[in-house]
């Protein structure tokens, strides 16, 4: 992972995931961080008045504006302090929402990972909608993984990762190039959970045996879980807190927890759950 993309509104759960990345260099062969504020304004707000009767003026936009990019420099400058000896924080304001502004810096810049905070960083001026919406979308939209940051999460080494899934149902769908990149050079403990609902007994080597993913994860060593909970989110989380794992992955679309995830309802319910970082990977 080259490059890591961290949307920033300056919310404290923001920030908070800034440090993460910054902190996480030291484990990875980052090169570059860049620090991303979406600042959107619509052409109605320099048109016509709000609701007491008050029109954005230009300079008052470009005001804002600076502001901003001044913000972004003195976290940089913070950062800066933080990160792995080498490692380049760049920062960029993009005049778009938070979700176009994520997919083009991914595109333009070649982002290999994104980082963001669970709540927080909000695409309007005001501050108002919070990231528990927009992590559905952007975890849709982005072409890369995304970490998704607790608020209070603070980093650790990270030691201990839980892979979410359905032995069953994975085949060719574990993006192996990209786990290769996250955990090839590191000493990372892979712990493969499969959550059975059913309560049904099932010897966890053997079924892993009888999968497509006990070959493809082979190379990692990891070890195998079956754990019975009628709630596949809850079976995962209270895993990982039992484990002391740092870190949950979920695959796409093989597992009804990421699925679940990309519920809004759901995914709040995580972001407000989880106590460690969870990889969506693509």
């Amino acid at each position: 992972m080259k490059t890591y993309l961290v949307p920033v509104d300056f919310s404290e759960a923001a920030l908070n995931a800034a440090h993460f990345a910054a902190s996480l260099s030291h484990q990875s062969d980052v090169t570059t961080i860049i620090l991303m504020n979406a600042y959107y304004i619509s052409p109605y707000e320099t048109m016509l008045p709000d609701t007491n009767m008050v029109m954005l003026r230009q300079e008052e936009i470009e005001e804002e504006a600076r502001d901003r990019v001044e913000g972004l420099k003195k976290l940089r400058d913070k950062l800066s302090k933080q990160v792995k000896e080498g490692v380049k924080i760049n920062i960029r304001l993009n005049r778009s929402h938070l979700l176009r502004a994520v997919v083009d810096v991914i595109a333009e810049d070649d982002a290999d990972l994104v980082i963001l905070g669970s709540i927080g960083n909000s695409t309007v001026r005001e501050g108002s909608a919070g990231i528990g919406d927009h992590v559905i979308k952007i975890s849709k939209a982005s072409a890369v993984p995304v970490i998704v940051v607790p608020p209070d999460y603070r980093y650790h080494l990270i030691n201990e990762a839980v892979l979410a899934c359905d032995f069953k149902k994975v085949k060719e769908n574990i993006p192996m190039d990209v786990l290769h990149k996250l955990l090839g050079k590191q000493m990372v403990k892979l712990l493969v959970v499969n959550i059975n609902p059913s309560g049904k007994d099932a010897d966890t080597e053997q079924l892993a045996q009888q999968t497509a993913v006990h070959g493809m994860l082979k190379s990692f060593r990891p070890k195998y879980f079956y754990v019975n909970n009628p709630d596949v989110i809850t079976g995962i989380l209270n895993f990982a807190a039992e484990q002391k794992a740092q870190m949950v992955i979920a695959l796409p679309h093989t597992y009804s927890f990421l699925q679940s995830i990309l519920h809004n309802s759901i995914s709040q319910q995580l972001a407000k759950n989880s106590t460690i970082p969870v990889l969506l990977l693509k």
